[in-house]
């Protein structure tokens, strides 16, 4: 069994502290597109990978950030708390588990993430593309997922690497100067 990181635990109290408000697990993943500029998005948070420090998150492989991480896998996170006045920047490198993926232990944890999420996310997969806007009189077709049906095609699982992690929680100040954690692998 492994030893959880210092800044896992710090994330894992400030979900605790944080646990009254629902965007708490809300933060921001940075990619970089293909012409070099930064990309930004929220994105969900949907726990560490097994007893690791690998942080999950779902995305639709509709969506331009996976075009981005196939031009360059590393990515970052921003996650603030609210209510504590913490930070966290998580960097590090993305692998993307779709359904082409080879590895049957990814293929598995990509099951276990489509059925750990709600009806109401599991539709997003099966709607209308993400990005580009509904233009129709006509109200959105409805969709239906069979329950114990596994992944749709458009189902991503991504699985963030860290390998710097930096933390505004405050250790102590003297003079009115701030110290902060940085954690790097």
């Amino acid at each position: 069994m492994s030893t959880a990181a210092p800044w896992k635990q710090l994330i894992l109290k400030a979900l605790e502290t944080n646990s009254n408000i629902k965007h708490s697990t809300y933060f921001q993943l940075a990619t970089v597109a293909q012409d070099g500029r930064p990309s930004n998005r929220t994105v969900v948070f949907r726990g560490f990978q097994g007893d690791s420090d690998r942080i999950k998150i779902n995305t639709d492989t509709r969506t331009r950030k996976i075009e981005e991480l196939k031009h360059c896998p590393f990515a970052e996170i921003c996650w603030y708390f609210t209510d504590s006045w913490e930070q966290f920047r998580i960097n590090g490198r993305v692998d993307m588990i779709d359904e082409t993926n080879s590895d049957p232990s990814k293929l598995q944890e990509r099951e276990r993430s489509w059925f750990a999420s709600s009806a109401t996310s599991k539709l997003q997969y099966v709607g209308a593309h993400p990005g580009l806007p509904y233009i129709s009189e006509e109200p959105p077709p409805q969709v239906y997922i069979d329950p114990t049906s596994g992944p749709v095609s458009t189902f991503c699982l991504l699985v963030l690497d860290p390998y710097q992690v930096y933390s505004s929680q405050t250790i102590y100040s003297v003079n009115d100067a701030t110290f902060y954690l940085t954690f790097v692998r």
